[in-house]
């Protein structure tokens, strides 16, 4: 997924709580029962003051968590990328490296599962990749890279920071955008990307017969078969560090059980979210304005502590008395 800035010292007054719910049929079922008193006692004292919420035929390529980020931060979307951000060269920048004007992105080895007319990107979590399969398997495709322009360096198992014009003009989808999802829907269709198809296409013949996949294989667990390329760009407006916007607070917890469908480890990742994020959230909600984002795949749900007079105060207290608004209320709305 996107690597998200570490948080500051005021990063606290925003949470942003990705997958706070979901489509899937096991998760909203699972909500019915969910109890999430600091996050019910936040919904109490917070007002609902902006909505993000997507057209499910034509969603963005980035989900409503890491456009609820990017705006936090006070990032201008790149022009004519379809709101898509620079992620890589935001992180390469905040982690005190030098900002270029060559174009950056992060490539995820994946593995795409081939079915009757689509090609579903499986989580690159569920590979399990280890270092050394990674660290060897972009050695062998190192001299691809170099020969299109690309300057590769390891960064995770799943993450590869790149570097080269190759990537110039480039709308990406994120990874949690592509994630179970038909890839066809998403690679990026602009004439800039024939050169990366291309090149995908050739790392795919190589990734075939490699060792590290060979030996997969042989202990039944998934190949690494293709990579995602993502958070494509260049880092245009003022660079971070000055006077930049405080960075969120970003609850991760919810992700790998929202993906894997797995209700009863969702639940529990929300109530230990509730029992500490929600519950010092709240702590602060009587000495420092503050913003709680909810989630989902397809909505963001903004709430804040509002400036307003004591009429308008009165008015939204005795609405709440009439008709609160709970915690099952608030998140099936997502």
């Amino acid at each position: 997924m996107t690597v998200f800035l570490p948080a500051g010292a005021q990063a606290a007054n925003h949470l942003i709580i990705p997958y706070a719910a979901s489509r899937s049929p096991a998760l909203r079922e699972a909500l019915v029962n969910l109890e999430l008193p600091h996050l019910q006692a936040l919904l109490r004292t917070l007002t609902r003051v902006a909505t993000d919420v997507e057209d499910l035929d034509q969603p963005g390529l980035n989900m409503p968590h890491e456009r609820a980020y990017a705006q936090a931060l006070q990032l201008p979307a790149l022009e004519g990328n379809e709101g898509a951000w620079p992620w890589a060269a935001i992180t390469n920048k905040a982690a005190n490296e030098a900002a270029s004007v060559v174009p950056q992105a992060f490539f995820s080895p994946c593995h795409w599962q081939i079915g009757m007319g689509q090609v579903v990107m499986l989580n690159p979590a569920h590979l399990q990749l280890s270092e050394a399969e990674s660290q060897a398997l972009l050695q062998a495709m190192q001299p691809f890279f170099i020969e299109d322009g690309l300057t590769v360096r390891y960064l995770a198992p799943t993450q590869w920071h790149v570097q080269g014009e190759m990537l110039r003009g480039l709308a990406c989808a994120s990874l949690d955008r592509v994630v179970g999802m038909d890839i066809n829907l998403w690679l990026p269709k602009s004439d800039s990307a024939k050169a990366l198809r291309r090149l995908q296409s050739e790392m795919q013949m190589l990734l075939y017969n490699h060792p590290v996949n060979d030996a997969r294989s042989t202990q039944r667990q998934l190949t690494v078969n293709s990579f995602w390329v993502h958070g494509a760009g260049v880092l245009t407006h003022k660079p971070l560090g000055s006077e930049p916007a405080p960075a969120p607070q970003m609850a991760q917890a919810l992700r790998e059980p929202a993906l894997r469908e797995d209700a009863q480890a969702w639940t529990q990742a929300w109530r230990e979210i509730d029992a500490t994020l929600c519950a010092d959230l709240r702590d602060r909600t009587g000495s420092r304005p503050i913003t709680l984002t909810l989630c989902s795949e397809y909505a963001a749900h903004h709430y804040q502590t509002t400036t307003q007079t004591q009429i308008q105060q009165i008015w939204q207290r005795a609405q709440r008395l009439f008709k609160p608004l709970t915690v099952h209320t608030a998140l099936q709305a997502l």
